[in-house]
């Protein structure tokens, strides 16, 4: 599990740091003090959430949101900000963010959001490095053609066993995780990217067919895209 922290004040990122760490002490931690490093660090890592602060020196931490965005990352974002600005929060909500923090940031706030967090990505709770690696590959790969076998030829184990553990750990079978991840996604692009078309959708999400991606969508949510596109695209409006 990879966290990006965002915020041009040393002594912020310090506290968010740790405080993050005190209850994720196997989470990898990755502060930047400006957009270009925190970009830098995108290039080499791929990141599962990010925390970023909103007033930069010379930029925002909007512009990097906008930036995952585009780059289609599939990256949950948490906005820091001391101000409580409507039209900051109007951005995010557009940009798709997660939540929205006021600084200075409480302790028991951040703990609320992580909780929430975890409850909706328990893979995160994943014990072992072998299990982490697998989910980082789902995360990294899910739009390409994925099983269970190739993986466990990938990483030198056997295939039952790897399916096992996966079960045990992650608490969901590796296929039933990677049709959860891939719909997930499909929400995510459903109510950003309002101009794709809802076959764009399946593909980009990593389904081989419009049918198909349509019946696991409707057996998730109970709502079929459109349905769900409806009901909840204008609220990024």
């Amino acid at each position: 599990m990879n966290v990006l922290l965002l915020d041009d004040e040393p002594l912020e990122l310090e506290q968010l740091e740790y405080l993050i760490g005190k209850q994720f002490p196997n989470w990898q931690i990755h502060t930047a003090e400006s957009l270009k490093k925190a970009l830098a660090l995108m290039e080499e890592i791929h990141f599962q959430l990010a925390f970023l602060d909103i007033k930069l020196r010379g930029s925002s931490g909007l512009d990097l949101a906008r930036e995952i965005r585009e780059k289609k990352e599939s990256i949950d974002i948490v906005i820091v900000s001391a101000y409580q600005d409507f039209q900051y929060a109007k951005e995010s909500i557009h940009l798709g963010v997660m939540e929205y923090l006021v600084k200075p940031v409480l302790e028991d706030e951040l703990n609320k959001l992580l909780a929430r967090y975890i409850e909706n990505h328990p893979e995160f709770f994943a014990k072992t490095d072998l299990i982490q690696k697998v989910l980082n590959h789902i995360h990294e790969h899910y739009t390409e053609k994925l099983n269970l076998s190739d993986l466990a030829q990938e990483f030198h184990i056997n295939a039952s066993y790897l399916s096992r553990r996966f079960s045990e750990e992650v608490g969901m079978s590796f296929s039933d995780y990677l049709i959860q991840y891939r719909i997930q996604m499909a929400k995510h692009f459903m109510l950003v990217k309002r101009d794709w078309s809802i076959s764009r959708v399946s593909a980009e999400a990593g389904f081989n067919t419009s049918h198909y991606f349509s019946k696991m969508f409707k057996k998730i949510t109970h709502l079929t895209p459109k349905e769900f596109r409806r009901a909840y695209g204008s609220k990024v409006n």
